[in-house]
């Protein structure tokens, strides 16, 4: 478990770090065209979507349920 957990961070950091070149690049160079930057920044959101855990499912009660009333 903990591997995971550090390799989750170690995937967020390097995704900051990557997402900084760019931005970096993007700034240096007058022809980067601001569709791909919008493109970029949708690449950049969609793979921090993906790397958010799911919501656990809501466990049921324990215990019977009357159905009369």
């Amino acid at each position: 478990m903990r591997e995971v957990l550090a390799t989750h961070k170690e995937l967020a950091a390097r995704l900051a770090e990557l997402e900084d070149k760019t931005e970096l690049l993007a700034l240096k160079h007058d022809h980067f065209a601001g569709n791909t930057r919008a493109q970029l920044k949708q690449v950049f959101d969609a793979i921090r979507q993906l790397m958010t855990p799911p919501e656990p499912p809501k466990k049921r009660p324990i215990g019977f349920i009357n159905s009369k009333e």
